[in-house]
């Protein structure tokens, strides 16, 4: 053991935390006092593994960067992913979580609760806000997402939400969750078969000259080679520069919508991945739009003998982008 001043600077600090590091040498806690952090693990959890942990506090590319750099401990020892925490235990961290890695705060359980439209002993179905990932990402703490905030509201209940499907995190409306393994394998077996009826509202840019049509393009799968990818419309009104329309989706790829309409030469208004970046920089001035006009409104669905058909109304963005659309062309 040995002791660091807190006026070490330079090249001596980085040997100094070096050697914490990499000799299991515990420094003085005023060498960290901004980077280090310690989290002691609450009565009410259950052991699990050290990486599984951190994930429902930290961003997952941090809590990577912590494991590969050797930047976590627990109770002062030097800790892999895999080590197990315990009630009680003291985790502390040694590489600072920046700022700039945390995503705008999202919605949680307590300050905005997911909307239950519809539940069961098998099934969830929620109205998803805008804002609010479906599940953990890079700048997405397990904790802010989807499955987080439904893990911890029905972790009492020895239930564990699963993803069927998903809806982008700037999409507003209707997600289905499983509320165990064979219900989410069904569940996923029925998308797989096109049993499942999905319907969302979009604006896209400019007038879309057909009352009705499909995109029938390939897009990419799951493991990047091109796969078929359907999707039908139908216009319910043209404004000056936009158009609003259902649409209605065989299949479910990744940004399958947005890429389709994309390709047709309409792209979503707001998507600031595939859209018109000119268009939409105009669109938000003047309208105050902040995200691409993109909502699951209707979920169709058998299950338990029943035919059940939910629907979510359009948040209030979107709706106040409307009004202001129908006010111009009076």
């Amino acid at each position: 053991m040995f002791a660091i001043s807190a006026e070490v600077t330079g090249a001596n600090t980085q040997l100094q935390i070096l050697r914490h590091l990499f000799l299991d040498e515990k420094p003085a806690l005023s060498l960290f006092n901004e980077a280090m952090r310690e989290i002691v693990v609450p009565r009410q959890e259950s052991a699990k593994k050290l990486e599984n942990f951190l994930r429902k506090e930290f961003p997952t590319g941090y809590v990577r960067k912590l494991l590969r750099k050797n930047g976590v401990r627990i109770n002062g020892r030097r800790a892999k992913a895999e080590d197990l925490v315990h009630t009680g235990d003291r985790v502390q961290l040694y590489i600072e979580f920046e700022k700039r890695t945390r995503a705008a705060k999202a919605p949680n359980s307590t300050t905005n609760p997911i909307d239950v439209i519809y539940e069961d002993d098998s099934l969830l179905v929620i109205n998803k806000p805008s804002g609010v990932a479906v599940h953990e990402g890079k700048t997405v703490r397990k904790r802010d997402s989807v499955l987080g905030i439904l893990e911890n509201r029905y972790r009492r209940e020895n239930i564990r939400p699963q993803l069927v499907h998903r809806l982008d995190k700037d999409t507003s409306g209707l997600l289905l969750i499983a509320k165990n393994p064979a219900i989410a394998k069904e569940l996923e077996n029925r998308f797989e078969q096109r049993d499942v009826d999905k319907a969302y509202l979009c604006l896209i840019a400019g007038r879309l000259p057909f009352f009705d049509g499909k995109i029938d393009l390939p897009l990419p799968g799951r493991e990047g080679n091109l796969v078929p990818a359907l999707t039908h419309y139908r216009v319910l009104k043209r404004f000056s520069d936009t158009t609003l329309v259902r649409v209605k989706i065989e299949t479910g790829r990744l940004h399958q919508i947005r890429l389709h309409f994309a390709k047709l030469g309409y792209p979503v208004v707001m998507d600031e991945q595939h859209g018109d970046f000119g268009f939409n920089r105009r669109f938000r001035k003047q309208m105050g739009l902040k995200r691409q006009f993109l909502h699951a409104e209707k979920l169709t669905l058998e299950h338990a003998g029943k035919s059940h058909q939910w629907a979510a109304p359009l948040p209030k963005d979107l709706e106040q982008t409307l009004k202001q659309l129908s006010a111009q062309t009076l």
